[in-house]
């Protein structure tokens, strides 16, 4: 929890000024209560609703496929590999604080090794759905990052605690968690993979983070 906390507290001050991160720390808090909505710039973890892991990643690649950065569900709620960072899309109008409605396309930047949440055709190593993991950089990511948020029920706004599910654009894969677990790479997290149709197995709620106060478009 101490670590998590720290990683936090160093992101707000290399990324908001004191007045945004204050305003973040009191919207975290209260998010529980209010509901509050999803902007740029936040910080979360991703929960799959049926089994309670959280989406996460860490240095170490997969041993087949792409070989690249492994993407995992975990049962640890205060890891800080956990932690995901909410972007626009390159050559969008959105901004930091910007709420993110359904239909739109976003991607998930690790908190931690600056890469992207990724997907492509490779098949996924204990299922061989699709495979999900992390690739890029800060200045290296490409249409493989780009996923459509598609809530769940009748709201129009992603709020924290809400059902939705997260649509893969070059693949048509849905992000998807399931009982499945490794034993080598990643001893006893879950299996995260793609899959093309719509199942219970691919739902997702915004569960802990640090959530930026809403800023209106212009």
């Amino acid at each position: 929890m101490a670590i998590a906390s720290f990683l936090l507290a160093l992101f707000l001050f290399l990324n908001l000024d004191v007045e945004q991160g204050a305003a973040a720390a009191a919207s975290s808090s209260a998010a529980k209560s209010e509901g509050v909505e999803i902007t740029y710039g936040s910080v979360l973890k991703l929960m799959h609703e049926r089994t309670k892991f959280r989406l996460h990643s860490h240095d170490v690649p997969y041993g087949s496929g792409s070989g690249q950065q492994s993407v995992t569900g975990f049962s640890n709620v205060d890891d800080a590999n956990s932690y995901w960072i909410v972007r626009a899309v390159p050559d969008s109008s959105d901004k930091q604080g910007n709420a993110i409605t359904s239909g739109t396309v976003i991607r998930l930047q690790h908190m931690k090794t600056r890469k992207w949440l990724h997907s492509h055709l490779h098949a996924s190593p204990i299922s061989g759905n699709l495979e999900v993991s992390c690739f890029g950089s800060d200045s290296d990511s490409d249409t493989g990052d780009h996923w459509m948020v598609e809530i769940e029920g009748s709201g129009k706004t992603w709020k924290q605690d809400q059902r939705i599910r997260l649509r893969h654009l070059d693949t048509g894969g849905y992000l998807h968690s399931h009982d499945k677990k490794y034993t080598r790479i990643a001893g006893g997290q879950q299996e995260v993979c793609g899959v093309r149709e719509k199942k219970p197995d691919n739902v997702w709620v915004a569960a802990e983070g640090v959530y930026l106060p809403v800023t209106e478009k212009k």
